[in-house]
């Protein structure tokens, strides 16, 4: 399975609300998108505008570090946003219930590093990274394999 990779520059947290929020319109139940980059790099800002941008009424979106994983019915069905950075292991993981989740539901995974094995090989992968020179901007690459997201890529990273 190939491997495709796109990049962009994201100069400021309004327009990584507006990535997440087109990115948004194209997510179905079983689709999943993991969030990696370290701590600050803005996941959860991320995830939190692209759960909003979902809802009929947007609501707070509370960041699931605590919590393990949040809930949220959206009109196109059920999200996931699950934070996996205090897990140790894959046991953890399949006690969330997260591998049922990824057939039924839309997934946010902060932290999929924590996966391994677990990792759905259908998934968008989004990586955020800090620029040193520029407090509020990020490079983000994605990498996918599933050819059903090349048609978002084209739209996004146009």
């Amino acid at each position: 399975m190939t491997t495709n990779t796109a990049a962009c520059t994201l100069n400021s947290p309004e327009e990584t609300a507006d990535l997440a929020a087109r990115v948004a319109g194209a997510l179905r139940p079983g689709d999943c998108l993991l969030l990696e980059g370290v701590i600050g790099a803005g996941k959860t800002h991320f995830a939190r505008h692209l759960i909003q941008s979902l809802m009929d009424v947007p609501e707070d979106v509370p960041s699931p570090t605590f919590t393990l994983v949040q809930t949220y019915e959206v009109p196109a069905g059920e999200l996931w946003h699950t934070d996996l950075y205090r897990l140790c292991s894959l046991e953890e993981l399949e006690e969330l219930g997260l591998t049922e989740a990824f057939e039924n539901a839309i997934c946010l995974v902060e932290w999929p590093d924590r996966l391994q094995e677990l990792t759905p090989p259908h998934a968008l992968h989004l990586t955020l990274a800090l620029d040193p020179e520029h407090e509020d901007r990020r490079r983000l690459t994605l990498r996918w394999s599933d050819t059903k997201w090349q048609p978002l890529m084209e739209r996004i990273c146009a």
